[in-house]
């Protein structure tokens, strides 16, 4: 009998929203040849990652076994999909498959990397299929977010997968593809193994909303607005920028766009034929010269990001371009949980300037990318799988998911980072459990989770710095008195004298009290050293500092 396998790994995603990196093998197990869906990032935040970039999928296992890797497949273009393929194309080197304008996006972030454009081959959607190994695989037109999603049917000896990839039952989404119910309900006919679904708005429990609800109130907004308007939404929401471009056309107002990501996205999509009859935008050298009233610019930073456009204009002024009292600002997005403080600051900003801020609050600008759970629940009911398999959800999304699986009969099984899954099983099983984390790009080299970078810039960031110097001759004797140097601490304590005082004077009776033995070992020094100088500033300030001692000898 044969014991080969289909299993299922994912590497990122599964527990967390945001950092996608799939993997799905064929073969005897340990053998199996793979193939990985998305490979994305997801992005630091000042309390857990400061300093940092980028947050990528740690991919360790991966590149161990890269000579089994047939191929990597894009399912589309958002950062938390294609954002790591740059970073991490070396270390893996398979092909990778995506539709054109996700394509576009992949060789842009390859070429920034200076990896080969030829890496990417673009593909038609389904019903073509690619072949990579023991797999086929095809691209399913889904409506999303961003243009040309796709689902995957992922065709093994073992039977069918379905990858529904980010979607949501939209039949007039505005710019690329609407959802075919009746094109999804036929890759089941013949059978499912396991969906592959995405859990992002589970607990929604009302119906999705389409993107051509939120044409007309835009419109009417913008219409009413008498100063500047400003809006932002996602870069990669290009549909969202056509309707807010079109609003303010239709208002008699030139459109500016503004902000690096939001012109790549718009060249990309005009680039590969996805968007047509955008409306005529001016450069923002040119809009500075036109009337206030007939200007709108659509920027970059819906998500409080300090170095977009939304926050350099919230600033005071960017590319020469002020906005000011009785000017209207639009967040026509979302605000991502975890960046509320950022977004906050700037509608406070812009509250200090004058500027009327319209946010989502009242549900008529924006519409989520993502199924709510009636749609979620569609989806099941069109694939009709043996199995739903939840991801692309934080760990309570992903186990909501699986109970409404459950409740209707379907198997739900629960699959977070690191479980690889035996898909064949009766039941399925966990097969392994594999390390999986994440990688930092910090400045230009990637630090992995565990290398105590970051660890050692939250406990600076949290109890400061003191350095250490001393000096001792060849006999091990102190020559001169210690001197420090602090950073991060306040520079008086209880005792109302200089904390640098306080402390050189403690580490002098230290250096005082200390045998010869000790003075020797430049070890053992260091560590006494380190100890007065902690115990001595949580007696002053209340803070135990990181200490770097510096012991130099004289021969």
């Amino acid at each position: 009998m044969s014991n080969e396998r289909v299993i299922y790994l994912p590497l990122g995603g599964a527990g967390e929203i945001g950092m996608n990196a799939y993997v799905y093998g064929y073969g005897r197990p340990g053998k199996e040849k793979l193939i990985l869906v998305d490979l994305g990032v997801t992005f630091p935040d000042m309390d857990t990652s400061p300093g940092v970039d980028l947050i990528l999928p740690d991919i360790s296992w991966l590149v161990e076994r890269k000579d089994d890797l047939e191929a990597i497949f894009i399912t589309h273009a958002h950062e938390d999909h294609v954002g790591a393929i740059g970073h991490h194309y070396e270390r893996l080197e398979a092909p990778i498959y995506a539709r054109a304008f996700t394509a576009d996006i992949a060789v842009r972030k390859l070429a920034e990397h200076g990896h080969p454009a030829t890496a990417v081959k673009v593909v038609r959607p389904w019903p073509k299929m690619t072949e990579a190994g023991p797999f086929s695989v095809g691209f399913v037109p889904v409506s999303h977010s961003i243009p040309e999603s796709a689902g995957l049917v992922i065709d093994t000896p073992k039977g069918r997968i379905v990858h529904t990839g980010d979607f949501k039952i939209d039949t007039d989404p505005g710019v690329g593809e609407p959802f075919d119910h009746a094109m999804w309900e036929d890759l089941g006919k013949d059978g499912v193994l396991a969906l592959m679904c995405d859990s992002t708005n589970v607990f929604s429990a009302h119906e999705g909303r389409s993107e051509a609800t939120v044409g007309p109130e835009i419109e009417k907004l913008i219409a009413s607005a008498k100063g500047m308007v400003a809006a932002t939404t996602f870069a990669s929401n290009v549909a969202r920028v056509k309707t807010l471009a079109e609003a303010g056309q239709r208002a008699g107002r030139s459109v500016c766009l503004m902000g690096r990501s939001m012109r790549r996205m718009i060249e990309a999509a005009v680039e590969t034929g996805v968007l047509q009859d955008f409306p005529t935008t001016v450069s923002p050298e040119d809009a500075k010269s036109l009337p206030r009233e007939s200007l709108m610019l659509i920027v970059t930073g819906s998500q409080g990001e300090r170095r977009a456009a939304s926050a350099q204009l919230a600033n005071g002024k960017y590319q020469g371009i002020k906005l000011k009292e009785g000017d209207m600002f639009l967040f026509s997005s979302k605000t991502i949980p975890g960046n509320e403080r950022g977004v906050i600051r700037i509608i406070n900003q812009f509250s200090e300037l004058g500027v009327d801020v319209i946010d989502d609050s009242s549900g008529r600008y924006h519409v989520s990318g993502h199924a709510n759970r009636p749609d979620i629940e569609r989806m099941h009911d069109l694939i009709k799988p043996q199995m739903v398999v939840p991801m692309h959800g934080e760990h309570r999304h992903l186990r909501e998911h699986a109970k409404i699986c459950d409740a209707k009969g379907v198997r739900g099984v629960l699959v977070v980072n690191g479980m690889m899954m035996d898909l064949t099983a009766t039941p399925p099983r966990v097969a392994e459990y594999v390390e999986t984390g994440r990688t930092y790009l910090d400045g230009s080299v990637q630090v992995g989770a565990l290398d105590g970078v970051v660890r050692d810039r939250i406990r600076m960031a949290l109890n400061g710095h003191v350095t250490v110097n001393i000096i001792l001759d060849e006999d091990h004797e102190i020559l001169g008195d210690a001197w420090c140097e602090t950073m991060g601490l306040a520079e008086t304590g209880t005792s109302d004298a200089p904390l640098l005082d306080i402390l050189e004077e403690d580490l002098s009776q230290a250096m005082g009290r200390s045998a010869r033995k000790l003075r020797a070992n430049d070890d053992k020094l260091e560590e006494e050293l380190r100890r007065v100088v902690r115990q001595s500033a949580s007696g002053e300030v209340g803070k135990k500092p990181e200490v770097t001692v510096i012991i130099s000898r004289m021969s």
